[in-house]
């Protein structure tokens, strides 16, 4: 039986071109393309993220109230300060220290994000 990995998630936005640079500066995530039609960001080594805009034909709306996927960040309090320290909406950090610390934040399309420690 062959091998699964998943390869991207998928986050609606009004504007990829616009999104894409709010996601490479906050989440420091490179930006492998994008255009009005959609957006792809990864970090060596991991999944993609693929941002659609509207031209994409995609029938989801942005302002997600979950979140599609989970970013790993190396240190969770500082990325957590540095978000909210931009006027990123974020929640408080919450789990459990030997499973999994995470917080959620919102991007400036309303949709939720999920950060995490591990």
């Amino acid at each position: 039986m062959p091998g699964t990995s998943i390869t991207t998630a998928f986050i609606p936005v009004q504007d990829p071109l616009a999104a894409a640079d709010w996601y490479s500066r906050m989440l420091d995530l490179a930006v492998g393309s994008s255009n009005t039609f959609s957006a792809v960001l990864g970090a060596a080594g991991s999944a993609s993220v693929t941002l659609m805009g509207p031209d994409s034909g995609i029938d989801a709306a942005p302002g997600l109230p979950w979140a599609t996927c989970n970013f790993w960040v190396d240190d969770l309090a500082k990325t957590r300060a540095r978000l909210a320290e931009s006027g990123v909406p974020t929640g408080p950090i919450e789990g459990s220290a030997d499973v999994c610390l995470f917080f959620t934040a919102r991007d400036p399309d309303g949709n939720t994000l999920l950060l995490t420690d591990r």
